[in-house]
């Protein structure tokens, strides 16, 4: 019940792309606020930058199973 107090809620919008255009991610907080807007296949300066650099391998294997076009909430 103690680490529930730190965890903080987030949203995952996992955008796909067309021709050259790479897929994206955008990731918001609780007031849908965006916080950071990545390729999938290059996260970590935008992890790092927002403080949850040591959570990318989580953040990752949650979008590998995303569908594109979906909001998934997730708590970290």
């Amino acid at each position: 019940m103690f680490a529930l107090a730190f965890m903080k809620t987030y949203y995952l919008l996992k955008i796909k792309g067309k021709a050259k255009i790479p897929d994206y991610v955008q990731m918001r907080d609780d007031q849908f606020t965006l916080l950071a807007y990545f390729r999938l296949d290059r996260p970590e300066k935008s992890l790092t930058r927002i403080g949850l650099g040591e959570k990318e391998g989580e953040i990752l294997s949650i979008l590998e199973k995303m569908q594109f076009g979906k909001v998934q909430q997730i708590e970290l």
